[in-house]
């Protein structure tokens, strides 16, 4: 089915290019296209499971492809673990964007997780590998260099909740409001701020700062 094969959808691609414009970020034809073929599984799903509160095709462009891939310039190449990644972002949009490296995504629901595993294989998304735990349970070997966490936690929780899944000389990047600097008087001990960083603000998307963490054993 062409991506853009209704006035909806075809509105939903032209704000996925405005946006992936503004956020600097060249996207192949072939990924864009199988990121927008992944926004229609989820529809599809949503019908019959509660997966996502965004309904139109633009809305899950801007608070779902555009909202994970504004990490993407600032991520390192390296073998990455998204924690609660729900219906599978930033994850899904992330592995399809960057096919040569592994992606693990965790999350403990059932359902989202059964929505995210057959994504990754309609897609063809070989370096998807899914994960059902929580991540206080979850202990991969090894930990993992790069951690990403969307809409997980307040930050203490977060990183006392995942701060064992980062390698050492890791990093954990957490998506967060515009209240993001709020968050980091909450910083547990054992725990660097490296950096914060602005993302561009999105059509209808909300004003986020990206969070850049490590352990302090490991910076």
């Amino acid at each position: 089915m062409p991506p853009e094969d209704t006035p909806a959808w075809a509105e939903a691609a032209a704000v996925l290019d405005t946006g992936l414009a503004r956020l600097d970020i060249d996207l192949p034809a072939t990924a864009r296209d199988t990121a927008l073929h992944l926004l229609r599984l989820l529809a599809t799903w949503n019908r019959h499971y509660n997966l996502t509160a965004l309904h139109t095709p633009s809305d899950m462009v801007t608070g779902h492809l555009l909202d994970s891939l504004a990490v993407l310039p600032h991520l390192p190449a390296l073998r990455l673990l998204d924690v609660g990644t729900g219906a599978g972002f930033p994850g899904l949009p992330l592995a399809i964007a960057r096919p040569q490296v592994a992606h693990v995504l965790l999350d403990s629901n059932l359902k989202k997780t059964r929505f995210v595993q057959h994504a990754a294989l309609t897609l063809g998304l070989d370096n998807v590998e899914v994960v059902r735990a929580r991540a206080e349970q979850y202990r991969p070997t090894p930990p993992f260099p790069v951690v990403v966490a969307r809409a997980f936690a307040p930050l203490g929780r977060l990183l006392r909740t995942l701060g064992h899944l980062c390698a050492p000389g890791g990093r954990i990047y957490a998506l967060k409001g515009p209240a993001a600097a709020n968050e980091l008087a909450d910083l547990p001990p054992g725990f660097l701020h490296v950096d914060s960083v602005p993302l561009p603000a999105l059509t209808g998307g909300r004003q986020r700062t990206l969070l850049i963490l490590a352990r302090a054993d490991a910076a």
